[in-house]
């Protein structure tokens, strides 16, 4: 599954911090037009957009970017000052290590420490004579990971993420937002990625960083996608196309002219694979079908490609952790408030 939406749990998560710095989070989860029932449902999930919102609407509320984790606040421009430096850099390297003093000058908290050997470089959160805080170690290491993939404009697949505390109720989120690798109670939380790609070079420019912008923080919150990727077309013509999740991975390898080899390789060099491409895009057009139209299930299955019904009752089991029928009736049930 792809990152294209939030457990609850994080939503709660946010909003601890938020009550703690005396913000009101009923008039944040309104804001982001997130219902605010949703949070007692703990398969609950809301879309990457609703999180980006509530993200943006706790950073005016508090002047924190940062949901009031550390402190220090991370005042409302400290993000957009992190992006202009590192745009200002030649390689990867030289942002991340721009990138750590800046933010070490700004948060109480934690230090952040670039290390590397001659296989992986490593990202390091150093706690400053503090308890670790799950959400502000969970929210740093995603703003990070963005950024670095962002920079050189493509997904680097992180080869491990370590976090220094036990295995969170919602740890089962973890791979698909970090790493298929994830330790928890490590003596520290780091996440690291081949050495090489510190050598790449930074391609983003002040121009393009006001575009990113625009469109953060809900940008920050998925998986980076560059739109010239060859997972943006295959995941375009599976959701957009009449018949489209019919497309087998070697049609997909012929229409791009690629063998089937490369093909694979390629995707996983962009930190996914044509299976996990088809699967998110089943789910989104699940969930809008299920939402937005009147099809019966038996027809939402067919159009997605499944040759019987209860094949798509399991998998849809598997995305959102209940029924596509509870789920539809979910919406009704929440729709007649």
């Amino acid at each position: 599954m792809e990152r294209d939406s939030v457990s609850v749990a994080f939503v709660r998560e946010a909003l601890h911090g938020v009550s703690a710095r005396g913000g009101d989070p009923e008039r944040l989860l309104t804001d982001a037009g997130i219902a605010p029932s949703l949070l007692v449902d703990l398969q609950g999930r809301v879309s990457a957009a609703a999180f980006g919102r509530l993200w943006r609407a706790s950073a005016l509320a508090l002047d924190d970017e940062l949901f009031g984790q550390d402190r220090r606040r991370l005042k409302l421009g400290s993000l957009a000052t992190l992006g202009l430096l590192c745009v200002h850099t030649r390689t990867l390297q030289q942002a991340l290590q721009r990138g750590t003093r800046l933010l070490n000058l700004l948060l109480d908290d934690v230090r952040l420490e670039l290390r590397h050997d001659a296989r992986r470089a490593t990202v390091v959160l150093l706690p400053n004579d503090c308890p670790v805080k799950v959400f502000a170690h969970e929210t740093l290491v995603i703003v990070l990971q963005a950024l670095i993939c962002w920079l050189i404009d493509r997904r680097i697949p992180l080869l491990e993420a370590q976090f220094a505390y036990p295995a969170p109720a919602w740890a089962e989120e973890y791979p698909r937002i970090y790493s298929r690798n994830i330790a928890f109670d490590a003596a520290l939380t780091q996440f690291s990625f081949p050495v090489t790609d510190l050598r790449a070079p930074v391609v983003q420019t002040e121009r393009t960083l006001r575009e990113f912008l625009r469109d953060a923080p809900a940008n920050v919150i998925v998986k980076y996608r560059n739109p010239r990727s060859l997972s943006t077309y295959l995941r375009h013509a599976l959701k957009h196309r009449k018949h489209g999740f019919e497309l087998s991975f070697d049609a997909a390898a012929q229409e791009l002219g690629l063998s089937p080899s490369t093909l694979r390789r390629r995707l996983e060099a962009e930190g996914t694979s044509f299976r996990l491409i088809k699967d998110g895009a089943r789910r989104d057009v699940a969930i809008r079908q299920l939402q937005q139209t009147r099809r019966s299930i038996p027809e939402v299955a067919d159009s997605l490609g499944f040759a019987e019904s209860s094949a798509f009752h399991r998998a849809f089991i598997k995305w959102m952790g209940i029924s596509p029928g509870q789920f539809r009736q979910s919406g009704r049930d929440e729709a007649g408030r």
